[in-house]
């Protein structure tokens, strides 16, 4: 990095410090906690998942010419872009985040990913014929990338860490077991292998369970296993702030931290395959975690009542554009369980203007399905906005209007 650019990015990290010691950016993390309490003294939370459309916002802003001046100016700058731009409940750290875990290779097959069709991307599917190719079926390889690790907080502490520490925070587990297998085998042959080849499919699956197992015991051996219970980042879009998981500690046990799970790719199963093929597994899984998190695109309602609510450590629960709004909003009174809300990014991810009228509707229809709950708002799978700032901005503003009509 030339000294143009480390000047760029002390400059941002300055900035950075300064959002972070702010009266606002205090008030954030004090919310935070309260939501994470689910005593009902909070108010929803809303989150935009930037980076999806990153390049959009971000690289514009951008001034540094080196690689890694580039790097650590990006990070610095997506760091506030929310909270400056985009006015959410994004708050901003007084440090940097690193974090140690392993990465698993399952099967030990490195997925095939064809980007040649531009934003879109297919895996090449590996498994064909679940019979025939089983032997290709191996014991998934851990990857440890201390080495990575090391050097990135090495070089963020040269350039800021006397402005912004580096520290080494937890982060959660998170698997999705049946998105592995889709890699390797293409939808299709899953689909197929499910009906065709049921004892093998069983087998695949209780071999990757192991070896996801195998995984967190391995991680919790070498005490990499550090608290995640607040500002650290839970998947997807969300915290981990909640007072029922330890705060402070080192080489914490894999039932002390935040876990995630799901099978969006099992969406086109019916409810009682999900629970013969998939709740197994998951529930095994998720047994080791102290809390869980649980879901993406997948329509929870449908197997809500056979397999998800039977899962005792159930803390989120993803409210997809795909979900029963009204089912869940019923089925989780009395659960301490949030209503984890990801509303379609139609809304401000298509056209280059927004619908206002639509946006009113649709938030307070998922604050009145959420009555009684703790309800948190995690807008993501925006892929541009057009070039309209604003127009975020906006979103947010509406939908806190609808929580606020509807409170």
């Amino acid at each position: 990095m030339n000294k143009k650019d480390l000047a760029r990015v002390r400059e941002l990290a300055e900035h950075q410090r300064e959002l972070a010691g702010s009266s606002r950016n205090q008030r954030l993390l004090q919310d935070w906690e309260r939501h994470g309490r689910m005593d009902g003294s909070g108010r929803p939370m809303i989150t935009v998942e930037l980076w999806t459309f990153e390049g959009e916002i971000v690289n514009p802003l951008l001034k540094c010419e080196t690689p890694e001046g580039r790097e650590i100016e990006s990070l610095l700058t997506a760091n506030a872009v929310n909270f400056e731009l985009f006015q959410d409940d994004t708050f901003v750290r007084d440090y940097l985040p690193v974090s140690m875990r392993y990465d698993i290779v399952p099967f030990g097959l490195p997925f095939h990913r064809d980007e040649s069709g531009g934003l879109g991307h297919h895996f090449v599917p590996q498994v064909l014929d679940l019979a025939q190719d089983f032997v290709k079926l191996g014991k998934s390889t851990v990857s440890k990338k201390r080495e990575a690790f090391e050097n990135r907080k090495e070089r963020l502490e040269t350039a800021v860490g006397d402005i912004l520490p580096v520290r080494t925070v937890g982060s959660p587990f998170g698997f999705s077991p049946m998105g592995d297998i889709v890699r390797i085998m293409g939808m299709d042959n899953m689909y197929i292998a499910m009906c065709d080849e049921p004892e093998l499919f069983h087998r695949m699956l209780d071999m990757l369970t192991g070896d996801y197992l195998s995984l967190m015991e391995e991680s919790e051996k070498d005490g990499l296993l550090l608290p995640t219970a607040g500002d650290q980042q839970l998947p997807q879009g969300s915290y981990c702030f909640t007072k029922d998981l330890p705060e402070s500690g080192t080489q914490l046990a894999t039932t002390q931290i935040w876990g995630y799970l799901d099978s969006q790719e099992t969406s086109g199963v019916s409810p009682e395959m999900y629970h013969e093929f998939v709740y197994p597994y998951y529930k095994r899984l998720s047994e080791r975690y102290g809390l869980l998190s649980y879901g993406c695109c997948e329509g929870v309602h449908a197997i809500w009542e056979k397999s998800i609510s039977r899962f005792e450590n159930l803390r989120k629960v993803s409210i997809s554009p795909w979900c029963d709004e009204a089912f869940m909003g019923h089925a989780l009174q009395g659960r301490k369980v949030v209503f984890h809300r990801k509303p379609s990014p139609n809304f401000i991810g298509v056209e280059r203007y927004m619908n206002e009228d639509a946006v009113r509707a649709a938030m307070e229809k998922t604050v009145s399905a959420a009555k009684g709950l703790t309800l948190e708002f995690s807008q993501r799978d925006v892929y541009t906005v057009h070039g309209d700032i604003g127009k975020v901005a906006r979103y947010v503003e509406l939908i806190r209007e609808a929580c606020e009509k509807k409170k």
